[in-house]
């Protein structure tokens, strides 16, 4: 590892940067160090503004893409490197303005009953339950659950923030039968390979886009469409917007109770 790399997850951790950022800053950054094959702190304005070209121009990266790699090399050089000021004239392009393609309850239910796989269910179930994102679905731990009180705890969400999620009593009856099924130890939903590893989020993706294809889903949009469908079904049970700490929640137990009282899944298997 190199001094400058060493510097730079130093400053991200001083600012309580996520472990996502991290990776996705280093990343930008190595990409930069390598299309010029030196290091960014001897690079000038012109090389970068040469290298942002390229990012935009032949590479055609997206709006959301050119973004980070421009906050990631900013950060670099007034952060790490401590530069005055970083004078790199970058035209992000346009980003296109499309109108979800949202999820229907029935769509929803199609999806989730897709789901042999008992883990893979009722990870989709929970994200879709409580409307949580997938970074912080996958780092769900067996005692975040607080069957008692009715609450997720989510722990360093986006923002390096906690916060409660309501858990709806059919939620929590499925993650109670899911348990004793599957019986995971620390992490809820741990990998196959070792249980001391929680899924990754490619691995959760995964897994929504086969229970879609084979619901026979064909709205664009990944495992996040979830969570847009849960705060849209919550907003047309008439709960107020924004939804307040502990949301009524019948459409949601609705669609989760309509695919049936049978238990997580079809099958027994937990890998």
């Amino acid at each position: 590892m190199t001094p400058l790399r060493q510097q730079m997850i130093r400053a991200m951790r001083q600012r309580g940067f996520s472990v996502r950022t991290h990776q996705s800053y280093l990343a930008a950054v190595s990409a930069l160090a390598r299309y010029h094959g030196r290091s960014p702190a001897d690079l000038d304005v012109g090389q970068l503004q040469a290298y942002f070209n390229y990012l935009a121009q032949e590479r055609g990266l997206s709006s959301a893409s050119c973004r980070l790699h421009l906050n990631a090399v900013r950060f670099l050089y007034l952060r790490v490197l401590e530069r005055a000021s970083f004078d790199v004239a970058f035209v992000v392009p346009k980003r296109a303005q499309r109108i979800p393609e949202l999820l229907t309850r029935e769509e929803v239910g199609r999806i989730l009953g897709a789901c042999a796989n008992p883990k893979h269910r009722m990870l989709l179930e929970t994200c879709y339950g409580c409307g949580l994102r997938v970074s912080e679905l996958v780092r769900l731990r067996v005692r975040d659950i607080d069957g008692e009180r009715g609450w997720v705890r989510i722990e360093q969400g986006k923002g390096a923030k906690d916060r409660l999620v309501s858990l709806s009593p059919v939620l929590l009856a499925r993650l109670r039968r899911y348990w004793s099924l599957c019986r995971p130890a620390h992490w809820l939903f741990p990998t196959a390979r070792d249980p001391r590893e929680h899924l990754s989020i490619s691995s959760a993706q995964r897994v929504f886009s086969r229970a879609k294809a084979h619901g026979g889903v064909e709205k664009v949009g990944g495992i996040h469409s979830l969570r847009h469908a849960y705060a849209t079904h919550q907003l047309e049970n008439g709960a107020p917007a924004p939804a307040p700490a502990r949301p009524r929640q019948p459409a949601i137990d609705d669609a989760l109770r309509a695919l049936g009282a049978g238990g997580p899944a079809r099958s027994r298997r937990c890998a």
